[in-house]
């Protein structure tokens, strides 16, 4: 049996490495076409599936990440609409990564694990946070023997990373070097479950936001598959966001690069002034953005293989 991070790798090589952030908040959708829906949360299910249809019909990405605080801030409906977002990716033959973050002990952690490995809100990869403990990570890994993945936090894209993540410990290396020793030991536990597979079910998110780091922790972890944010809108170059993807490799998200690509359009914001704009322009705008990504991407990987 192939486990989820197995089948993202192999996704990533067919389709290329992009991941569409589907952190869709209803501000990025314009009020010309937001006014044609009942609802803020069916406006952005619609936008979610319009680009989850130009995506799959360019092979522009290889995974979806649904960032599930914008669902929650919706309330009730926003929580269907995210449980529907998880599904479409699925549908559509891609890899669904949830991005929640998850980190507490143990009982609420199996509860954690529960609701987003099954049920409902099933899917194929979740983000998790170590910070509060390695002990609150196993309730997580347990899933893993079911064929479910893990991304663990490692080295953020945000400048706040720098209050823990970069402190230096007495006994030596960064808060986050420690927390990658942890890390791989779990995922090398994990891939022993799946022998002969070429990445373990466990993963790391590291942020493409500085050149050097990117260097040391790819060569630290060169068998460690990657979900790499800070690409586009935070500042994360394309060359670094390369770096990452060698040896084991990554997938590079984008989230507002795409969903509010319709705002560098001047078709698109001709067609806002007229009241003309369509949620399937935005489509347009978002799938066009998604294949210059991809392409970017490439070319980035492919300087740095010559």
């Amino acid at each position: 049996m192939k486990h989820n991070m197995q089948l993202l790798q192999e996704l990533a090589a067919k389709n290329g490495p992009l991941c569409v952030g589907l952190d869709t908040d209803p501000s990025y959708i314009p009020q010309s076409v937001m006014k044609a829906y009942n609802s803020p949360a069916e406006a952005v299910l619609a936008y979610n599936k319009e680009i989850i249809s130009r995506i799959k019909s360019a092979n522009s990405a290889c995974c979806c990440k649904v960032q599930i605080a914008y669902y929650e801030a919706m309330g009730i409906e926003g929580m269907k609409v995210y449980a529907q977002t998880v599904k479409a990716v699925k549908d559509a033959g891609l890899i669904c990564i949830s991005d929640i973050k998850r980190g507490d002990i143990a009982a609420t952690a199996g509860a954690y694990a529960k609701a987003h490995f099954s049920g409902d809100f099933e899917s194929d990869i979740i983000t998790i946070n170590p910070y509060m403990g390695f002990d609150t990570l196993k309730p997580f890994t347990e899933y893993c023997e079911k064929g479910k993945g893990l991304f663990v936090l490692l080295r953020t894209s945000n400048p706040g990373m720098i209050d823990i993540e970069q402190q230096e410990l007495k006994s030596g290396g960064r808060v986050l070097d420690r927390v990658g020793s942890e890390l791989e030991r779990i995922s090398k536990e994990c891939d022993s479950i799946f022998s002969g597979q070429p990445c373990s079910p466990v993963g790391a998110v590291v942020g493409c936001t500085e050149e050097s780091d990117a260097t040391l922790l790819r060569n630290t972890y060169p068998d460690i598959f990657f979900l790499i944010p800070g690409y586009g809108a935070q500042g994360g170059a394309a060359r670094i966001a390369a770096t990452l993807l060698l040896k084991a490799g990554g997938t590079v998200n984008s989230s507002r690069g795409i969903l509010c690509a319709w705002k560098k359009s001047e078709t698109c914001l001709q067609k806002d002034k007229e009241g003309t704009l369509t949620m399937d322009d935005l489509g347009d705008a978002a799938g066009q953005a998604a294949i210059a990504s991809k392409t970017d991407l490439l070319n980035a990987k492919n300087e740095l293989a010559q």
